[in-house]
């Protein structure tokens, strides 16, 4: 019943524990494009093989966060495997009992976030561990929860998408693979015919750069040269007379350079209407938090801004732009997840900038990556930062 619609990569991840010259394997590694079938085939092998092979078993299922498991992988399981098994959950303890062909295990949900969580499954003795978006997850927690199988036949169960190729997570396990003794399954949305092609097309026009050949090519690549696929012709425009609602987005500097832009979101675009951008440095002179706020109420000029989203660590300038009564939001200034924002919005036609934004402009011609790591360079990034803050923080909420 379960195998129906499913391609032969999907079919290996689910059965390579039963299959002629598979089943020595230790574990599987699942990486490639999103929205590939990883995740339902990689889980569903899960559950088919623990509670096949072992009663009174415990588990462990890893993710970045709890709550991504419950959304990702807990809330599915009816769906997937419910003519097989009965599914009782326990959010206080996080622990998921399964139930089925006269046997019953036990599985506890993980979130892999930070160092801190090692420490909880530290000490565990498992049959099994099942490892969602592993390359997100911390390093020192993802080899205590391997270190913790130890029970006679257990197995390592690993999904991702990938990151750059100086990624310790694909020099330590996808590049080692074999030597592991880990089967590696490679994936594109070829892989996954549940998926219609229109569905495809869409999610080849999220991306662009280094986000399309990963999510979409599957491909573990270097990131280089400009980070977003800024084009004056498309995203610069003259003139926007919309309606819509205003909002301002800040990156605070006192001799690093201080930027503020005026956004206008309309529907689902948005515009960057005006800036403000000022260097200490440059000038010789520092401004004082007050006349930051001088300049905002400039850049405003009488509108009714929504939101003022700042760069959380600004405190006491958030504290100054309250006492003005400006309603603030501390901007969600997670780098790399922001980008990806402002490189999708910009390839879906949803995010302009005037040509009055000068400095915006500059930044995004020169606005680099690192050379062989996944961050930008720490320079013609004030403007960069506040365009970002404004994804996350405002166009997201709204996507």
């Amino acid at each position: 019943m379960i195998y129906k619609n499913f391609s032969k990569r999907q079919l290996i991840a689910m059965t390579w524990w039963n299959r002629p010259g598979m089943e020595d394997y230790d574990g599987i590694l699942c990486d490639g494009a999103v929205r590939s079938g990883k995740t339902v085939s990689l889980c569903v092998g899960f559950f088919l093989w623990s509670m096949s092979r072992f009663d009174g078993g415990d588990f462990a299922l890893c993710g970045r966060t709890i709550g991504a498991l419950q959304r990702n992988i807990v809330s599915h399981l009816p769906q997937w495997l419910g003519g097989l098994f009965r599914f009782r959950f326990c959010k206080s303890e996080n622990k998921l009992t399964v139930i089925g062909g006269g046997r019953q295990n036990v599985y506890y949900l993980f979130g892999g976030a930070d160092e801190s969580a090692a420490s909880l499954i530290q000490g565990m003795t498992l049959a099994g561990v099942l490892l969602d978006e592993a390359a997100i997850l911390n390093r020192s927690f993802l080899e205590q929860a391997c270190a913790r199988c130890s029970v006679s036949g257990a197995k390592l169960w690993m999904s991702c998408n990938p990151e750059g190729p100086e990624h310790w997570f694909y020099k330590e396990w996808v590049c080692k693979a074999r030597e592991k003794n880990v089967l590696r399954l490679c994936f594109t949305m070829e892989d996954n015919p549940a998926l219609e092609e229109r569905v495809k097309e869409r999610y080849r026009r999220l991306y662009s750069g280094i986000f399309y050949r990963r999510f979409i090519l599957g491909q573990w690549c270097r990131a280089e040269g400009l980070v977003y696929a800024f084009d004056r012709q498309t995203h610069v425009i003259k003139e926007w007379s919309k309606p819509g609602l205003y909002y301002i987005s800040i990156d605070y500097g006192t001799m690093n350079p201080f930027s503020a832009g005026l956004w206008c979101v309309s529907g689902s675009k948005a515009v960057r209407v005006a800036e403000f951008y000022y260097s200490g440095r440059e000038t010789g002179r520092m401004m004082t938090d007050r006349e930051y706020a001088d300049a905002v109420d400039r850049l405003a000029g009488g509108r009714d801004i929504q939101r003022v989203v700042v760069d959380p660590s600004a405190a006491s300038f958030i504290a100054e732009l309250r006492n003005r009564g400006y309603r603030v939001r501390k901007a969600k200034n997670a780098v790399l997840p922001g980008i990806r924002l402002v490189a999708r919005f910009l390839q879906e036609g949803r995010l302009f900038i005037g040509e009055n934004c000068s400095q915006c402009i500059r930044e995004f011609g020169l606005y680099r990556w690192q050379e062989g790591v996944d961050m930008p360079v720490k320079e013609d990034d004030h403007a960069m930062d506040d365009v970002r803050y404004f994804c996350a923080t405002v166009m997201a909420r709204a996507d």
